[in-house]
């Protein structure tokens, strides 16, 4: 029998990192190793198989590095990304980020560490949302020259508790679509007052904050007389944490790097 791969998780006692904690514990092919959370994280060391509803892992909660870690997997906060960038470099460790609203910087900052460690950073870790990316971006180009022109509006639906909006994934999806559309498209987030008539190069962004929605994005393709809607939603953070863990395992024997999900899913 192989050696499992072994793992960390960086915010472990938020609500994705219980549940990539929840179903690692459920696969034979993975060992956690180290559930990460801040040094004031009123939790410390409790079980993480506890907090996470599964059985005891006799791995708590703490905020010391490992440095036997194959791969770490970041479900944190933008203000703990840096210091997970810096302890996987320390380490050279391979790192799976799927955390969302960092600022230009830590992008930077994330850019600079794939010289020296793999990793791969997606806004979503979802099969579903991927597949639909791809989707998105073919059928931009098909309706590029449609008559009257295309109008392309992005709405997305997340819970009350989200702090970054609009959602990483539906910034994504407006990057691979621009990526279509061409250099001079706008990307306008919400309307209000008397805005004009819509321009023909824009994109629209629309957040909605409601309930526990785990996710949500539609892609609005509209046009005269017809239009397309390409809807992908979550019923449980579950879809995040499985493509959080196959991507650890796929990027544990990649050279340094960046890495998307495209890349995991070898779309």
């Amino acid at each position: 029998m192989s050696t499992p791969l072994k793992i960390a998780v960086h915010g472990a006692a938020g609500r994705m990192g219980r549940r990539v904690v929840a179903l690692a514990s459920e696969d034979k092919t993975l060992q956690l190793v180290a559930a990460i959370e801040n040094d004031q994280h009123p939790l410390l060391g409790q079980d993480a198989g506890d907090l996470a509803g599964v059985e005891t892992m006799d791995v708590p909660l703490s905020s010391k590095w490992p440095n036997d870690a194959d791969v770490v997997i970041d479900f944190s906060l933008p203000e703990a990304i840096d210091r997970c960038i810096e302890k996987c470099e320390l380490h050279e460790t391979a790192l799976v980020v799927a955390t969302t609203g960092m600022t230009d910087a830590q992008v930077e900052r994330l850019n600079e560490a794939c010289e020296s460690i793999p990793i791969v950073w997606a806004p979503s870790m979802s099969l579903a949302v991927n597949l639909s990316m791809k989707l998105a971006q073919q059928i931009t180009e098909k309706l590029l020259d449609v008559p009257g022109g295309l109008d392309i509006e992005i709405i997305e639906r997340h819970h009350r508790y989200k702090a970054d909006a609009p959602s990483g994934t539906a910034l994504k999806f407006g990057d691979l679509i621009a990526e279509k559309l061409g250099d001079d498209t706008k990307h306008v987030h919400g309307r209000e007052g008397h805005t004009g008539q819509r321009t023909r190069n824009e994109i629209g962004y629309h957040a909605v904050r409601v309930g526990d929605n785990p996710g949500e994005h539609t892609i609005v393709f509209g046009m005269l007389g017809e239009r397309i809607e390409l809807n992908v939603a979550a019923s449980s953070r579950d879809c995040y944490a499985a493509g959080a863990l196959a991507a650890a395992k796929w990027l544990s024997d990649k050279p340094e790097g960046m890495y998307d999900m495209f890349d995991v899913l070898e779309m």
